[in-house]
């Protein structure tokens, strides 16, 4: 699928991606689908970790916008093409799944990025993630693929740190947008994940959005917040220059 457009965001009118199409791929034998907008002349690149209800067009518009801003941008896969994401149970099977395997999370991640380099440019690469993306983007920080990327920014994003693992202060700068009422992650969850970082020695920014609720950055759904999502997004702008120069 191939889309040509002009793109606005706010009151920002961007270019249309010089190229945007779904992307198929495998990972031992499963099939996935994956979304590759590309820039006409990238200064960076981005790759996209979706919330819990898949892949779908929502990555499909932030990737969009992120190639209007001169970024390339890849939509990953994290469920596959045959998992279920309709109900509320589907995505708390889906996403359990995957948090009670990590070894595959990372699999997936990492097939993700794959596919993100060979349908992409080789430039300086950000990852973000939204609310179990979030999750995801924090878990390849902690990973050896760390250094394949120069920062991680998570939208309302899961901030716990698995049983087992931890921060070696040595990971790219992390950037956090939070919802001061979100109830899913609260602010004593962003308190004890600040207190981790800045024990382990880590770069990092919280951006917390009064009276913005979780999926805050959700358009059309009955959470989005229009300030919140405008001023992370300009937060966000502001450090993805700053990552790839």
């Amino acid at each position: 699928m191939k889309t040509w457009m002009t793109l606005t965001c706010g009151a920002l009118a961007l270019a249309a991606p010089a190229l945007a199409e779904d992307v198929a791929y495998d990972v031992n034998g499963e099939s996935f689908t994956g979304y590759m907008a590309k820039a006409e002349d990238p200064k960076g690149m981005v790759l996209i970790v979706h919330d819990w209800d898949g892949m779908t067009d929502y990555e499909r518009q932030r990737a969009d916008m992120l190639a209007g801003m001169g970024y390339d941008a890849f939509a990953l896969d994290m469920f596959g093409n045959e998992t279920p994401t309709e109900t509320v149970d589907h995505r708390r099977a889906a996403t359990g799944a995957l948090y009670e395997d990590r070894d595959r999370m990372r699999m997936l991640i990492e097939a993700g990025l794959e596919q993100a380099r060979a349908n992409g440019s080789d430039t300086p690469l950000v990852v973000i993630g939204y609310c179990f993306g979030g999750a995801v983007t924090l878990e390849m920080a902690r990973s050896n693929m760390a250094d394949a990327a120069v920062g991680y920014a998570t939208f309302h994003g899961g901030l716990g740190t698995p049983e087992g693992q931890s921060w070696d202060g040595n990971e790219p700068p992390i950037l956090v947008a939070h919802g001061a009422a979100d109830t899913s992650i609260t602010m004593d969850d962003v308190a004890q994940f600040t207190n981790t970082l800045n024990e382990a020695g880590n770069t990092f920014t919280v951006e917390v959005y009064s009276g913005a609720p979780h999926a805050f950055t959700v358009f059309g759904s009955d959470r989005y917040q229009e300030r919140a999502d405008t001023e992370s997004w300009e937060a966000f702008s502001d450090f993805l220059s700053d990552r790839t120069g």
